[in-house]
């Protein structure tokens, strides 16, 4: 799989990650096939690898998986939540330290290649806790910081204080604000990465209004899944799958081309619990459309 280095920061990445949070949500798969599927990623070309303290036993989960070969991936991971509640509130400086040591732990690593901060702490200023991870990436703990759902001032305010390689979000067609973020981004040097690049499952064409989801599936907790919404946003669907078939393609390599197409610094973060479905993902993933982007 193509390699890209964001910026100048020297992060080299695969063109795709996997998000790894549906492996500890809501799911029925042993602990050995989730690591199964880890590693299989990895053997299939992908280096990048997403979780969070969030995720319930992600970390640890990520952090035995891949411990095999440590040095050859990138685990991004990200603090600011406790036990996946609202953010950590008016924690001063000491408290997101220590909170981001305890990734380490969970990862069983020494240094983690991308910190994020999962979401801004309303009581604390941003350029406090980039200070805070400043002194972890100075200590040689941390490689580079990130931020999650952010608006663009924000963004300029840390970056200024510790400069950025990523930020996260949902896929700019459910973003708000595109137009205005990723010319930023590009501006100042910092890769995008969406989550959830398929929608969930709803890009690929397979899911609509009247789908029914298992009730351990949790699209149920969310309001995008709920079934005004899917109604609301068909049209966004049919269009993709209309493009599909017009290019003998599937709605996938569409909603990831049209991604991977946009700019360089972009790299989409799909994730599975299936092996079936991490296959077809890698298959849809056409040398075409990984070129758009080096062109």
């Amino acid at each position: 799989m193509e390699k890209i280095i964001l910026g100048n920061s020297g992060l080299e990445v695969t063109a795709l990650g996997f998000g790894c949070m549906g492996l500890s949500f809501l799911n029925a798969l042993a602990k050995d096939e989730k690591i199964g599927l880890l590693h299989s990623a990895f053997e299939n070309g992908i280096m990048f690898f997403d979780t969070a303290q969030a995720y319930g036993d992600n970390e640890e989960l990520v952090g035995e998986a891949l411990g095999s070969f440590r040095q050859d991936v990138v685990i991004a991971t990200k603090f600011g939540f406790k036990d996946g509640n609202p953010p950590l509130a008016g924690q001063p400086r000491r408290k997101h330290k220590s909170g981001c040591r305890g990734v380490f732990k969970a990862v069983k690593t020494d240094y983690i290649d991308l910190l994020y901060q999962h979401r801004p702490d309303p009581n604390v200023p941003v350029e406090e806790v980039a200070g805070a991870v400043k002194d972890l990436i100075q200590q040689g703990k941390v490689k580079h910081f990130g931020l999650c759902e952010v608006d663009a001032e924000t963004i300029r305010k840390v970056h200024a204080v510790q400069p950025l390689r990523l930020c996260r979000a949902s896929i700019p067609c459910f973003t708000a604000n595109p137009k205005e973020i990723i010319p930023m981004l590009e501006e100042l040097g910092i890769g995008f990465v969406p989550f959830s690049p398929l929608g969930k499952g709803f890009l690929t064409g397979t899911i609509n209004a009247d789908t029914e989801f298992d009730r351990a599936d949790a699209r149920n907790m969310s309001p995008r899944f709920s079934k005004e919404n899917r109604e609301a946003n068909q049209a966004l669907v049919d269009l993709v799958v209309s493009i599909a078939k017009y290019n003998s393609v599937t709605p996938a390599q569409i909603a990831l081309g049209w991604l991977l197409g946009q700019k360089l610094f972009i790299v989409p973060i799909p994730g599975t619990t299936k092996l079936y479905r991490l296959q077809l993902m890698l298959q849809d993933l056409h040398p075409e459309f990984i070129t758009l982007r080096f062109r």
